[in-house]
Order: structure tokens, then C-alpha cells, then sequence
């Protein structure tokens, strides 16, 4: 994109990695004294100062954002006049400053008026901050950048009954009473750290205290706050703090640092967690479940993202972004520490499948249209919207690429490197990188494209025998993305198998390198355009298992035939390859690829699941679970989404008829024996495929009352949820009283009322139109909470695809008018409702004219925000 175009009512200019340039000053310490009012809060920054050697400039450059009113500025306690600074609506310009000062800023906040969430705001009848990526600039003038990294001592001053909790970063140091029936609290975290892991937290909260026993025998204090109603819904989060705790003493020998951990559950939040020093801000999404409430998804995504945010204590604490182009250096390095630790906690083999859905569903629709982007990005206007599934989940796999090409063990000397060498430093992906070549005496020089180059990578495997040997022959290939039409061969570790014809797993001879190795499992290094790999001793009818626990986050395409493809599904002991090609034979299924026989020879084999007792049951009910509507899509160039629609329900319905008896016998054995705590694994797993089995009996004639009476007689929310998913996408006599009855029941919890809007959000039923413009209107929903926003309108653009791309364009319509109307109040949350509308390259004509005619109206609103208009505009591009 052109870096002169000005986007939104302020102006903001293209910032490019390449024209990086470190602080002209740095800063030893900052002390921050918060006065909290009812209406307004007054901050005052003491920070001091001192030019590096190698600069000449004399100005001190801070950033500062519109949302504030600068009261006082003092350098070295005199007032500064006015002839001294200059100030826009993005900046503070301080003239001709000594080589070291102290610099004293006085600004007043409205809290109360910040409905975009970013720096401080009000949430629930409390003060809240969210400073990742540029909100700490909302709050006062500052060096806003992650290289900017200093001690925090911090003030709360507040009334005693409003503001009886009030926290910040780091240890307390202090607390006593003021006059007037206030009282103070301070903090001191001696961590540097950067602005953007500032946090500040002042209400009316209960506490739910526990302690941690660390490797280096400190006590640490255990806090998670949440309003009192809350309190008897956080016992799964502290535990799930404490098995991370433990977990990361364990596989990476990295302890807590501090003498106290606090968690705050706030309901306003738009992300899912916050990783600032010493005091998570969490998303009550991610905090708060019982077996009542939430279900096993639910509690799931709780362990995994308490995970994941203490992780960052080190991988993005500890050590941080030199630049927000590194922004993967932590969140794809976390990520990946969060699957790791899930896998070691729940079923590594189902986690990974989880993962890989994730990624397929998000990321490869993301790097196949027109906001496809490198990991580490090469520009942005507005950091805010490069938070995505690219940054995050491929940045997560290509960590994963790395601990399968180094190994395991080398990966941990990597990591210690890694810590080592740049313990309170802000770094780069390639210090990163280096520490992992340097510990494993490796070359990831062609590697590094992972970085630097967008898109999927299509890899092709084509067979040829030659006498007992088998020659695999790899092509890899990337399509053109923005700005990158040519593409280098990609280092990409295969894993690969060999399954007998009677279903065994072989041990053939892999010659490579003048060497020959035996093993029943390869790590193929390939990468070159085009490359061979021979391996002996391979019988007649043996097949190939390729791409074994999804080593290389790629599309594949192979020469197998459905009968091998059958083969791999029912005797691969590779849960990926096995799983995906049951995924593959679907698909084929439902576009109408396979001959009536071949369907009949899958749907035969996915009867024989039923009657699995060998295999966990998470994992059958993977196996027997078909491919989503959005996964079908990917393998269309134009797409149909009524078409994709019929062709699975006529999958499942077939599925359905052809097992009733069984699946109907399987669902009630099961039903008596998945009840239970959700963090028994058993549990987990066997209520995952009863209700599994359950969505193929609500395609029968008499499925109608055994999910009605799962839904009235259930237990957990899972069992709730499975039931009540099916009765809004059906046409059940009982359908209307029944969502009138889950909401009478649940009204009083917001977040089971998010599962509410989403159910009804997601039916194919073709009047959800009309329901989504309803409940709209209804007085439960709010376009200021990102999370209700989340889970009727997101929900119903990116997982609707029949009813959003209906041939009316009302969905389209629906979804421009409410980025319209979000971004008046939150630029973050509209922006990130945007990317639904920019997948017009592969729609049919109609509607691609439709989506590019709704986002150029965006575009034409005046008032438009720089986080939507650039994403727009990046949406648009040919």
C-alpha cells in the first residue's frame, strides 16, 4: 500500500520495518501517582531521562494520544513554557533538553467516556488499563515503544468504599489512609519492562487467594480477582495457574519471579488476556467456569490462555519485542507453549487436531485473500490489526518446525541460550533464531523465509517404484500475496510413514546423504523447488503416511487413490494423517468427487468407529466428526456455499440412517457414563462423542426427543450446548419455546448468554437473518462489549457461510453497517470485523460485486477510523 494515502480523520503515515532506528534517549526509572475520582482520574509521571552517547538530536520526541488533557509538564521541577515544546495530536516535542533530567507530566483521563477500550478505562464499576500496543499513550506522554524498557514504582490513590482494591505491576510496597476516606496502595516492580505491560486495576473485587511453592522455594501469593457474584467460578483457573507454574518449572526450569501473581477477570476486554508484569488482565471468558456454566471447550480454552499469558512471564516479559514487528517473537513463541502444555495436560493426539482445525479454518483463509501478511510483518499503519491468526497460529508453527527440525533436547538448550542471552532485552525473531542454530550447531538460514514470506505453501508427492524401493518426489510452490508475487523454496521438516497392506506400521530404509537410516518414522528436510527421497524393502500395497502430525503448516496434494486414502483412515497410527484422510474422503463426498460406491466404502468405514473400543474416545468422535463448511469451501476456487451446505447435511444424514440403531445404542451407553468433573479426561472424551453421535440422531425422524431430553435433563453446559445447538438449526416443533426457555434459565449469566447469540447466530436455518437483525435490537445486547458483539455478529459472518453469503447480500449488508457503527465507538473491535467482507475474490459475480460495493461504502464514511479504513483498503486490493 502506498504509504503517502491518509487514512482517517488524523492522518497516519505507513511505519516499515526496514526504517527501524533505536531511542534516541532511554529511561532509568518511571514513578506513577494515579489519583482516581469518580469521573476522572489524574496521572502524574515522573520519569527520568538520559540521552545515548550516540545521538545528537537535543528534542525529546513522546508519544501521546487525543484522549487526554495535559495539565502541567516540569523538567527538573521548573514548568515548562510554552515556547519550550510543541504538541499535536499524536506527539510531544520537548526542545532543546539537557543530557540527563527528570521530566514531571501531569495529564487528567475520563475513563468513563473511553469506549474503545485501550489505556485506562471503566469496566463494570471499575478502573481497568489495557496498554498492549499503544495504550499507554492514552494516559500520558511517553517513549511508547517496546524498547523502551524501565522500572515501575507506582501510586493508587482512591476512595476507600469505591476503590477498596486497587493494583498495579510488581510486589506492594505500601498502603495507608489519606484524608477524606481515601487510602493509597504502591507498587514496585524492579523488572524492566515496557510501557505496553502496564496495568492498573482499582474497584470493588472479591479476591480468590492461593499459593505456589516455587524450584527456588519462594512462596508466591496466588490472587484472582472477579466481582463477588464470580467468586465460587474461579477454582479451575487457579488450578490451571498452578499446573502452568509447575509445568514451566518443569520442561523449561523458568520460576516465577515476584512475590505475588493477581489475575482480574473484567467483562469489557477486547482480547481474550493481557500478560502485564505481575497482574493479568483477563477476558471473564477465559477465568470464570463450572460444569454449570461452561462447557468443556470452555474450560479447555481457560487452562490453555491461563497458560499461555503466565508463559509470557518469560517469553514476552522477561524477554520483549525490540519492535512490533517481532510481535511474533512473543505470541508465536507462546503460543506454542501454550499447545504443548494443553497436549502434556489433556490428549495430545486430539489438541493437536484442535490446533490444526484452528489454524485452517483462520490462518489459511487469511493467507489465501487479500490480508495475507508475513509473520513478521514488514509494515503497518495500525499495529492493532496485525493481533492475528498469521502472528499468533502460523507463528506458533513455525516455532513447532523448529523443535521438529533441532529435536527436542536441543530445543531446550535453544530456549536456555535464549534466556541467557537476553534476559531484560528487547530482541528481534532472528536473536531468537540464532539462539536456536547456535545451541544446535544448525543452519535455519533458508528458514528464516518462514518470517519473511506470506502465504500457504502447496506441497505435491508424487510415487514412483522402482523394483523394492519407493521414490517420493516433493514439489513445493506458493501462490503470489500482496506485494509478493515470486516465492523462494520454503525449508520445510515432512514427517513421514509407511502403513503394510495388512495395516501394520514398517520400517523401511531411507537413503539420503549417502547414508541409510531405519526407522518407522522420517523427518524429510525438504527444501529445494523440487526434491527426491528413496526408501527401500517397501512391499507391494504398503502406502505412504505423509505429513504426520501436521509437521509443516502446508496443503498437500498426493497421488494416493481413494482405496489408500481409505486404508491410511482406518489403519494409519498417525492420529493427524489418519484424521485427515477421513477429512479428505468427506470433502470429496460432499462436492460430489466420489462415485455412489466410494461413498458407500467410506461411510461403511466410518461405521466400523462405532464399534472402536481400542481407540480413545475424544479421538473417535475426531474421526467421526466431518469437516466444517468453511474447510469444504477452502477447496473451491469459486465458491458454493448452498451447495457445500446440502452436500454434507446429505452426508450426515446418510451417516445417520445407515448406523441408527447403533449410534442411538452407542449415545445412551455413553450417556450413563460421561457424567462427571470436566477436568477427568474420560469424561471429557466420552461426552465429546455422545454428542457427536447426538448430532447425527437429530437428523433422524425420532431425534427430535432424545435431544430435547438431553437438553432438559443434562447436567453440564456441554451437554446443554450439544442439545441446544441442534434445536435452533432445526425446524422442532418445540424450537422457539425452547430458546425462550434457555434464556428465562440463564439471563443472569453474561457469558452463557454469549453462548445464546452465538447458537442463534450460527443456524442455517434461512430466516437467521431476521433473528440476527432481532436480536440486535434485544435488550441484552451492546455494541460496547466486545464479547457480545463477538458472539452474534462474528460468529454469524465468519461461521454462517450458508445464510451470510445467501445470494440477497442482507449479510453483507448486515455485517458494513455494523462496522459503521462499532467503529464510532471501538476502532479495534470494527476493524476486526472486517475480513469476512475482503473473501469477495472467491465468490460468484453477484456477490463479489456486492461485498466490494459495501466495503468501498465504508470508505466512504468520513468519520472512518485508521484501524478500519487501512484494513479496508488492504481488502480491496486486485
Amino acid at each position: 500500500m502506498d504509504a503517502s494515502i491518509g487514512l482517517g480523520p488524523a492522518h497516519k503515515k505507513e511505519i516499515f520495518l526496514k526504517d527501524y532506528t533505536p531511542p534516541d534517549y532511554s529511561v532509568d526509572n518511571v514513578r506513577m501517582l494515579f489519583k482516581l475520582f469518580d469521573d476522572t482520574v489524574t496521572v502524574i509521571a515522573s520519569t527520568d531521562y538520559h540521552r545515548i552517547d550516540t545521538v545528537t538530536s537535543k528534542n525529546l520526541v513522546l508519544n501521546g494520544g487525543p484522549f487526554m488533557d495535559l495539565v502541567s509538564l516540569k523538567l527538573n521541577g521548573a514548568e515548562l513554557q510554552k515556547d519550550q515544546f510543541s504538541q499535536t495530536d499524536h506527539s510531544l516535542t520537548l526542545f532543546d533538553v539537557p543530557n540527563q533530567f527528570n521530566l514531571t507530566i501531569e495529564t487528567h483521563l475520563n475513563p468513563k467516556e473511553n469506549t474503545r477500550l485501550s489505556g485506562l478505562y471503566w469496566s463494570g464499576g471499575n478502573f481497568c488499563t489495557q496498554c498492549e500496543a499503544e495504550g499507554f499513550r492514552d494516559m500520558t506522554y511517553f517513549m511508547d515503544r517496546p524498547d523502551v524498557m524501565a522500572p515501575y514504582s507506582v501510586r493508587i490513590e482512591g476512595d476507600k468504599q469505591d476503590h477498596s482494591v486497587m493494583l498495579s505491576n510488581g510486589n506492594p510496597v505500601g498502603s495507608g489512609d489519606l484524608a477524606s476516606s481515601r487510602h493509597y496502595v504502591e507498587w514496585d516492580d524492579p523488572h524492566a519492562k515496557p510501557s505496553y505491560l502496564f496495568a492498573l486495576v482499582a474497584g470493588n473485587l472479591a479476591r480468590v487467594h492461593d499459593t505456589y511453592k516455587t524450584i527456588n522455594g519462594d512462596v508466591v501469593d496466588l490472587n484472582i480477582y472477579v466481582r463477588s457474584d464470580d467468586v465460587e467460578k474461579c477454582d479451575y483457573a487457579m488450578q490451571s495457574l498452578k499446573r502452568s507454574m509447575k509445568w514451566d518449572e518443569d520442561v523449561y526450569g523458568l520460576a516465577y519471579d515476584l512475590s505475588v501473581y493477581n489475575i482480574v477477570a473484567v467483562s469489557d476486554f477486547n482480547m481474550g488476556a493481557m500478560e502485564n508484569k505481575g497482574l493479568n488482565i483477563f477476558n471473564t471468558k477465559y477465568v470464570l467456569a463450572t460444569a454449570e456454566t461452561a462447557t468443556d471447550t470452555d474450560f479447555d480454552h481457560v487452562e490453555g490462555v491461563i497458560g499461555h499469558e503466565y508463559f509470557h512471564n518469560w517469553t514476552g516479559n522477561r524477554v520483549t519485542c525490540r519492535d512490533w514487528f517481532q510481535l511474533s517473537l512473543k505470541e508465536g513463541l507462546t503460543v506454542f507453549r501454550d499447545q504443548e502444555f494443553s497436549s502434556d495436560m489433556t490428549s495430545r493426539a486430539v489438541k493437536r487436531l484442535d490446533d490444526v482445525r484452528t489454524l485452517r479454518t483462520f490462518q489459511f483463509q487469511e493467507d489465501s485473500g487479500p490480508l495475507a501478511h508475513n509473520v513478521r510483518p514488514e509494515s503497518y499503519i495500525e499495529i492493532n490489526n496485525f493481533y492475528t491468526s498469521t502472528v499468533y497460529n502460523k507463528g506458533a508453527e513455525v516455532i513447532r518446525m523448529i523443535h521438529t527440525i533441532i529435536g527436542a533436547n536441543a530445543f531446550r538448550d535453544g530456549m536456555d541460550l535464549y534466556f541467557e542471552r537476553h534476559d531484560g532485552c528487547a530482541v528481534t525473531c532472528e536473536d531468537f533464531v540464532v539462539a536456536m542454530e547456535d545451541a544446535s550447531d544448525s543452519d535455519l538460514s533458508q528458514f528464516r523465509l518462514w518470517y519473511s514470506q506470506a502465504g500457504t505453501p502447496h506441497v505435491s508427492v508424487v510415487r514412483q517404484r522402482d523394483g523394492d524401493d519407493v521414490i517420493l518426489t516433493l514439489k513445493q510452490m506458493c501462490s503470489p500475496t500482496p506485494g509478493q508475487i515470486d516465492k523462494k523454496p520454503l525449508h520445510m521438516p515432512i514427517k513421514v510413514g509407511w502403513v503394510g497392506p495388512n495395516g501394520d506400521t514398517l520400517r523401511p530404509k531411507l537413503h539420503q546423504n549417502n547414508q541409510e537410516q531405519s526407522s518407522d518414522e522420517y523427518v524429510l528436510m525438504f527444501n529445494k523447488s523440487e526434491q527426491s527421497f528413496r526408501f527401500s524393502s517397501l512391499p507391494n500395497g504398503c502406502v505412504p503416511s505423509l505429513l504426520r502430525n501436521f509437521s509443516a503448516p502446508i496443503t498437500l496434494q498426493t497421488d494416493l487413490s481413494f482405496e489408500e486414502n481409505l486404508h491410511i483412515f482406518q489403519f494409519d497410527s498417525d492420529a493427524f494423517t489418519c484424521w485427515e484422510a477421513g477429512q479428505s474422503l468427506a470433502s470429496q463426498s460432499i462436492l460430489g468427487e466420489l462415485s455412489l460406491d466410494s461413498v458407500a466404502e467410506f461411510i461403511a468405514a466410518v461405521g466400523t468407529l462405532l464399534d472402536d473400543t481400542a481407540r480413545a474416545p475424544a479421538l473417535t468422535a475426531e474421526l467421526l466428526t466431518l469437516p466444517s463448511e468453511i474447510i469444504v469451501g477452502q477447496k473451491q476456487d469459486i465458491l458454493n456455499p448452498e451447495g457445500i451446505h446440502y452436500g454434507r447435511e446429505d452426508l450426515i444424514e446418510r451417516i445417520a440412517h445407515t448406523f441408527k440403531e447403533r449410534l442411538i445404542e452407542l449415545y445412551y451407553e455413553l450417556n450413563e457414563t460421561s457424567s462427571g468433573e470436566p477436568e477427568l479426561q474420560m469424561n471429557k472424551g466420552r461426552r465429546r462423542l455422545k454428542n457427536v453421535l447426538l448430532g447425527y440422531i437429530g437428523r433422524l425422524k425420532d431425534g427430535e426427543k432424545i435431544v430435547c431430553n438431553q437438553y432438559k435433563n443434562a447436567s453440564t453446559m456441554t451437554d446443554i450446548m450439544a442439545a441446544f445447538s441442534l434445536i435452533t438449526s432445526f425446524d422442532y416443533p418445540r424450537r422457539d419455546r425452547m430458546i425462550a426457555d434457555f434464556y428465562d434459565k440463564w439471563h443472569h449469566n453474561d457469558l452463557v448468554i454469549d453462548k445464546w447469540f452465538s447458537v442463534q447466530a450460527q443456524s442455517p436455518r434461512l430466516d437467521t437473518i431476521e433473528t440476527i437483525k432481532s436480536l440486535l435490537e434485544h435488550d441484552a445486547f451492546s455494541i460496547l462489549n466486545p464479547n457480545r458483539l463477538r458472539a452474534l455478529v462474528s460468529s454469524f459472518s465468519i461461521l454462517n457461510q450458508r445464510v451470510f453469503h445467501n445470494t440477497s447480500g442482507e449479510g453483507y449488508q448486515l455485517l458494513a453497517d455494523m462496522i459503521i457503527k462499532v467503529d464510532s465507538v471501538n476502532p479495534q473491535t470494527a476493524a476486526r470485523l472486517i475480513s469476512p467482507l475482503g473473501k469477495w475474490k472467491n465468490m460468484p459475480a453477484k456477490q463479489k460485486n456486492v461485498m466490494k460495493s459495501l466495503l468501498n461504502g465504508v470508505l466512504e464514511v468520513k468519520t472512518i477510523s485508521n484501524d478500519v479504513k487501512e484494513l479496508v483498503l488492504k481488502s480491496l486490493r486486485p
